[in-house]
C-alpha cells in the first residue's frame, strides 16, 4: 500500500528542509512537487524525486486558468501511477507556496488513496511577521490563480492550523515568546523538530537480538522510525480535520498567557447590537495576531456566523443555521460531531446560538478587549424586547455578508 503525507508551508526552507529528512529518514519514499511559479506561462512543472534526485518530470496544461486546478488534475494520476508500480513505501506532496494541505488531503483522498500525514513546516522565527503580513499573495507572486484575493497572514493561518504535525526548523532566532505564539495559536498539534538528524524521542520496534552463545548470530536491528517518519505514517482522517475547522464545532485554543503571549476565550449568551460591532471591527480585527470563532447577530438570529481574523484583516461570513433554528427534522441530516459540539453547549433558551469568539497575540490587552467586546452586546432592554424587534435592527452586516 501506497502511503501519502502531505507537506506545507510558506516557509519554504522549513518545507524543504522536512521533506530532505523524509527523504532520508523513510527508505523507498519519493518527493512529488508541482511548481506553481510558472502558471503565468500557462503551465505547471511537475518533479518527482528520490533522495538521489530526479526521477521524472513533466508539464501539466493550466485548468480553467487555475494552477491549484491543475494541481488537483495531474497529482492523483501520478499517486495512482506510483501505486500500481509498487515500488515507493512513502509519497511526499510537497506542496508549493500558498497552496493549502485541506484542499490537496480531500482531493488525495477522494481520489481513492491513502493520506497517513499532513504536515506544515514552521520556522518559529517567522510565525508573528507572517501572521501579521496583511499583503495579498498577488503583490508577493505567490497567487495560485489570477482571481486568488487571499493574503499571506490569512492563507499561513490555515496552514498552520489545519496540520494535526507541525515540523520545526531550527531557528535562533525564535525565542521563548515565538513558541509560545506557536502553541497557543494550535495547542493540539505534534511538534516535531528537524534540526538534528538524531533519533532522539524515536520509537520505533527493534527485533531482539538473539542470545550470544556462540552458536547463533544476532538478529538485525530494525532501524527506528525518527519521530518525523513517524507522523508520517501515523494516519490521517479528513472529515476529522474539516469538523475541526468548522466554526461551529471548531477546536479552538483555551485561555492561556505565558510569555509574553495571551489567548482570550471570550463566551457570552446574548447577541451583538449589528451597529456597535460594526463599529468596533477595525479595533477587533487589529487588537490580535489571531482571531477566530463564532458570533451571533441580533438582526440574524438563526445565522451561524463565522469570525476569521489575521494580519489586520477580517473575513466575516456565514456558516448557515445554528442547529437551534432547524426543525427537529433536520437535525438527522448534520454530522455527528456538529450535533455533539452543540449539545455541550447547549442552552434552555438560545440552544446553540452563542459568541465563542478567541483572540491570541503577544502583548495582548486581555481587559480593554473583553470591555470593547461587551458593548457590543445587546442592552437589557434591547435583549428584553424580543427576537421581533431585534431583526428590525439596522442590518450593518449586509454589505459585508454579500446578502
Amino acid at each position: 500500500m501506497l502511503s501519502v503525507v502531505i507537506v506545507g508551508g510558506l516557509h519554504a526552507d522549513a518545507r524543504k528542509a522536512t521533506v530532505e529528512r523524509l527523504l532520508t529518514d523513510v527508505p523507498g519514499s519519493v518527493v512529488l512537487h508541482h511548481d506553481l511559479a510558472t502558471a503565468v506561462a500557462g503551465t505547471v512543472v511537475r518533479t518527482v524525486r528520490d533522495a538521489t534526485g530526479i526521477l521524472s518530470a513533466g508539464e501539466a496544461p493550466l485548468v480553467n486558468d487555475c494552477a491549484c486546478c491543475a494541481l488537483r488534475e495531474d497529482l492523483v494520476p501520478e499517486l495512482l501511477r506510483l501505486r500500481d508500480a509498487g515500488t515507493v513505501r512513502l509519497a511526499v506532496v510537497e506542496l508549493w507556496d500558498s497552496v493549502e494541505p485541506k484542499a490537496m488531503a480531500e482531493v488525495v483522498t477522494g481520489g481513492g488513496l491513502t493520506v497517513t500525514g499532513v504536515i506544515t513546516a514552521v520556522d518559529p522565527a517567522l510565525v508573528l511577521p507572517y501572521l501579521g503580513n496583511g499583503d495579498d499573495l498577488a503583490e508577493r507572486g505567490l497567487a495560485a490563480a489570477a482571481t486568488d484575493q487571499r493574503t499571506v497572514a490569512d492563507t499561513f493561518a490555515r496552514q498552520l492550523e489545519y496540520a494535526p504535525v507541525l515540523a520545526l526548523v531550527d531557528s535562533p532566532e525564535a525565542d521563548d515568546e515565538d513558541r509560545e505564539l506557536l502553541a497557543q495559536l494550535h495547542p493540539t498539534a505534534r511538534q516535531v523538530p528537524i534540526g538534528h538528524g538524531d533519533l532522539a524521542g524515536a520509537h520505533g520496534d527493534l527485533a531482539p537480538d538473539a542470545a550470544d552463545d556462540g552458536l547463533t548470530v544476532p538478529a538485525p536491528r530494525r532501524r527506528p522510525l525518527t519521530p518525523l517518519a513517524q507522523a508520517a505514517l501515523a494516519g490521517f482522517d479528513v472529515e476529522s480535520a474539516a469538523a475541526a475547522q468548522h466554526p461551529a464545532c471548531a477546536l479552538l485554543p483555551a485561555d492561556a498567557d505565558a510569555h509574553g503571549v495571551s489567548t482570550l476565550v471570550w463566551h457570552r449568551r446574548r447577541p451583538f447590537h449589528p451597529e456597535r460591532l460594526y463599529a468596533a471591527l477595525e479595533d477587533l480585527t487589529c487588537a490580535a495576531a489571531r482571531s477566530r470563532g463564532r458570533f451571533w447577530l441580533a438582526d440574524k438570529p438563526d445565522t451561524l456566523l463565522h469570525w476569521d481574523a489575521a494580519g489586520g484583516a477580517l473575513c466575516v461570513e456565514s456558516a448557515g443555521p445554528w442547529l437551534a433554528a432547524l426543525p427537529d427534522a433536520a437535525w438527522e441530516m448534520v454530522p455527528p460531531v456538529r450535533r455533539a459540539a452543540a449539545a455541550l453547549d447547549w442552552h434552555p433558551e438560545h440552544g446553540d446560538c452563542c459568541q465563542h469568539l478567541v483572540f491570541t497575540s503577544p502583548g495582548l490587552d486581555r481587559d480593554g478587549l473583553q470591555e470593547l467586546l461587551e458593548s457590543c452586546l445587546l442592552t437589557d432592554a434591547e435583549y428584553a424586547a424580543g427576537r421581533d424587534a431585534w431583526k428590525r435592527l439596522p442590518p450593518a452586516f449586509d454589505t459585508l455578508l454579500e446578502v
